[in-house]
């Protein structure tokens, strides 16, 4: 619920170059608390117990709501319109059961009848979902009406397929440093801090570059970028250090997805009006959760293996991830438009 709401506000209160550079802070934000995570979450785990990463959300959620009474204005329009929470379930229970039919397929047992159950459950209730969306007309929580533009259809395909190929690594990679290269979990968690300080550091001038010049060709060169640094992950084995072989590939894909985050975000929320920027940023968040759950869930087969065969299955990984990125590529050439709507509309 945060993280939509958030790009929303920003929607609403931004505009044009000025909501590009919003995003880019908001990212960068992002970015920067991202770092600390991993590394504080690996101390934890090396200090006591898994258990204690979910104490670090008690003094952050206390000071996000603060701030949130402090500065967040109350909505401004007055409308009263009820909750789709018909198409809330639908969507809920259709990406739990698909998430589980996934889990249980990509592990030792394969297919089994509950995983095709539970796959043949998810395709139903999508089905639910989009009927249920339709009958609800203006006041669903994802208006069909959005698919209707050619670029909104463009960038959640970018979306899906970057974050299913980062979302797999960033779960992979940590798990080759230590059953592989022995290292604790506070240093496996460090071995990520390339991705996020660039990110902080990057995503604030792509961001203020998009809302000038547009969106499409930073996603799809992005997109390649992230997919040469997944090619460069290839280096990564029992007998190489992090400096040769984890680090030049993370810090590629750090470059690679600075110039997405910020300028993905400022092109979903000005491919819709302001109506629907809640909706937009909404899907479009869950849509990239869904990609990178959906690349975990697939990994079972290989987080069940050890030694050489996990080195080799995980550069496997990274082909396709790779592969994935150049969809995406082309996903944002082809139908990203070349000008934004906040350009476009003199916003």
């Amino acid at each position: 619920m945060l993280l939509p709401n958030s790009l929303a506000i920003l929607g609403q209160t931004f505009a044009g170059q000025a909501k590009g550079r919003a995003i880019g802070v908001w990212a960068a934000s992002g970015a920067i608390s991202g770092a600390a995570g991993p590394v504080l979450g690996g101390w934890l785990i090396d200090l006591d117990s898994w258990r204690d990463i979910f104490l670090i959300n008690i003094p952050l959620s206390v000071a996000a709501i603060a701030l949130a009474f402090r500065y967040v204005p109350h909505d401004s329009d007055g409308a009263d319109e009820a909750l789709d929470v018909l198409g809330a379930t639908f969507a809920t229970l259709g990406l739990g059961a698909l998430t589980w039919a996934l889990t249980i397929g990509s592990g030792r047992h394969g297919w089994t009848m509950m995983a095709s159950a539970l796959a043949l459950a998810a395709l139903g209730m999508f089905a639910g979902f989009i009927f249920s969306e339709r009958r609800a007309g203006r006041g669903a929580m994802l208006p069909l009406v959005l698919f209707t533009s050619r670029t909104f259809i463009g960038l959640t395909l970018v979306t899906f397929f970057l974050y299913g190929a980062l979302g797999g690594l960033l779960v992979l990679f940590p798990y080759i440093m230590i059953k592989v290269g022995l290292y604790s979990a506070a240093q496996a968690g460090a071995a990520l801090l390339p991705l996020p300080l660039v990110l902080s550091i990057l995503s604030p001038l792509w961001g203020n570059i998009a809302a000038r010049a547009g969106s499409r060709r930073l996603l799809a060169f992005g997109s390649l970028i992230v997919g040469g640094g997944l090619l460069l992950a290839l280096r990564i084995g029992a007998t190489t250090s992090y400096w040769t072989g984890g680090f030049p590939a993370f810090f590629v894909i750090a470059v690679g997805m600075s110039l997405v985050v910020a300028p993905l975000t400022t092109a979903v929320l000005s491919s819709v009006d302001a109506r629907h920027t809640g909706s937009a940023s909404g899907f479009n968040s869950a849509i990239a959760r869904a990609g990178a759950l959906i690349a975990v869930a697939l990994l079972g087969s290989v987080l069940s293996l050890k030694g050489a065969p996990l080195v080799a299955a995980f550069h496997l990984v990274s082909i396709a991830g790779a592969g994935v990125c150049i969809a995406a590529a082309v996903s944002a050439f082809l139908l990203v438009d070349g000008a934004d709507a906040s350009r476009k509309s003199g916003r």
